[in-house]
């Protein structure tokens, strides 16, 4: 009989993968609030999903450190898509490119524009994801 080998696992594929699929996301979640006018803040939910399917994928195994990892990734997602909508949104009153805004905004300013634009609402759907994330990724 041939010996069978385990599937090659690399440790950078993971945390690559994650990023990449995380970004993704991040620019699908800005493009679709700037379409709506709203902060679209269900999307951390198919958030938590997606990171926890991205480390399944990958190898990691199961247990704290893969729930971990998914709540570290939706909180990410969750924090850099509402920056960037935020600097999308203030670039086109502002007139200037996305990138020119994201350097003149501050965090002082960012966290009151995002204080304004999520209500209740948007912060439970934020809630539910890191709960998702951690049911989905154990």
């Amino acid at each position: 009989m041939p010996a069978t080998t385990p599937p090659l696992r690399s440790a950078w594929l993971a945390p690559v993968l994650l990023l990449l699929g995380s970004l993704f996301f991040i620019a699908i979640w800005i493009l679709l609030a700037l379409y709506t006018g709203r902060p679209s803040s269900w999307m951390a939910v198919i958030a938590a999903l997606d990171a926890a399917v991205i480390l399944r994928i990958t190898g990691v195994r199961p247990g704290a450190a893969r729930a971990a990892w998914a709540v570290l990734a939706t909180l990410a997602m969750i924090v850099v898509a509402n920056w960037g909508i935020i600097v999308v949104q203030m670039g086109v009153t502002m007139g200037l490119n996305p990138w020119d805004s994201a350097l003149k905004l501050g965090l002082d300013h960012a966290w009151t524009l995002a204080g304004l634009a999520n209500h209740a609402a948007d912060l439970a759907w934020m809630a539910l994801a890191l709960v998702v994330a951690v049911v989905a990724a154990r």
